[in-house]
């Protein structure tokens, strides 16, 4: 890759909500404070990806299925960037997050970089978890350092919200801070697929037509999770249990499990040095507007805002991260912070795979 203070760069993102499609982004970047975004294509993917994908959640050890898995997962992303039509020096290449235990030293990402950039004729840095883990911190979130170089916050704290297959924040202000809150739309697609015969649930249409049951939120949030103290972070799975304890009426269920993923929310606040005074949202949550709502009364007096209003695409905020960490990577910048990792001292990351 030429050297040069701005550099173009792909950023690929496939969610533990397996949603149905792969995030493809380009910016421009200096790796710091100058991005540029300059495209956002989505790439759908069928059902073979995803039910081979779901079939390795929690997995620790490869095997047929997880080989099987990560073909299908490269594949769709070569075909992704291909669509895309997005020339770029480097591609941020996350793959598909299957397990993630990091207090085992384990976060584990389906994808072969290596194919990924032969195929595709441009350079690969991936595996950026992977040397924040070995550190000793949690190895997400990941996105802390490109929310703070989008939102450019003034002294008035901020937080970002992010609600893909789990939630994680991040609070911007004199100090960085960040970790995973809870869960987000995954448990809410995993009931949907199983009681409602669909992918998610539209607009929030079905849980605002139900009734939560306080009592289970209460009880979820008296969880050891909402406990510990930060650095944390989630496996996708984490709270699927609680799946077995909700109300009998699946509508009644499914605005249980909205209200408990909005009020972990609520929780992690106290974790934060000030009280936000703007929520920007992005990922699939946002488009639940029966999440939104909970959000802003929960939230309040705080203003809970779509990322769009920065002038964002809420929907490719993850992807441009993982573009944006490919070029500090590259550079030799840190990827995690203590504040948002845990990890001991500032720490870059990734691993490079050149295309020829």
């Amino acid at each position: 890759m030429d050297e040069q203070k701005v550099y173009r760069a792909i950023g690929l993102m496939s969610g533990t909500s397996l949603d149905g499609a792969i995030d493809v982004a380009l910016i421009e970047t200096d790796g710091e404070g100058y991005v540029k975004p300059l495209g956002f294509y989505a790439h759908p993917y069928g059902a073979e990806v995803r039910d081979s994908v779901r079939a390795c959640f929690g997995k620790r050890v490869a095997d047929n299925d997880t080989r099987a898995a990560e073909d299908l997962v490269t594949q769709a992303h070569i075909e992704a960037v291909k669509a895309s039509g997005f020339e770029a020096g480097v591609i941020g290449f996350h793959g598909q997050t299957i397990t993630h235990d990091p207090d085992a030293g384990l976060t584990w990402q389906l994808g072969d970089a290596d194919a990924l950039a032969q195929a595709c004729g441009i350079d690969v840095v991936a595996d950026m978890r992977q040397a924040d883990v070995k550190a000793g911190g949690q190895g997400a979130p990941l996105a802390p350092l490109y929310h703070d170089a989008i939102v450019q916050a003034s002294d008035a704290p901020v937080a970002v919200l992010n609600i893909g297959g789990v939630s994680n924040v991040t609070f911007i202000g004199q100090e960085l801070v960040a970790f995973d809150a809870g869960p987000g739309n995954a448990i809410m697609d995993d009931y949907c697929k199983a009681h409602f015969d669909c992918e998610f649930d539209e607009d929030g249409k079905i849980a605002h037509s139900g009734k939560a049951d306080r009592a289970i939120v209460d009880a979820f949030l008296d969880r050891g999770y909402f406990k510990t103290l930060i650095p944390k972070s989630l496996d996708r799975n984490e709270f699927a249990d609680l799946a077995a304890q909700l109300p009998e009426d699946p509508k009644d269920a499914l605005a249980t499990l909205a209200v408990c993923s909005a009020a972990a929310v609520m929780a992690a606040v106290k974790h934060f040095p000030r009280v936000p005074e703007v929520w920007y949202v992005c990922g699939g949550g946002r488009k639940n507007n029966f999440m939104m709502e909970l959000l802003r009364d929960m939230l309040a007096p705080s203003v809970v805002k779509p990322i769009e209003d920065l002038g964002y695409d809420g929907d490719a905020i993850e992807a441009q991260a993982f573009a944006y960490l490919a070029v500090r990577s590259l550079l030799g910048l840190p990827l995690t912070v203590p504040g948002t990792t845990g990890v001991p001292k500032a720490l870059t990351g990734g691993t490079y795979y050149n295309a020829f």
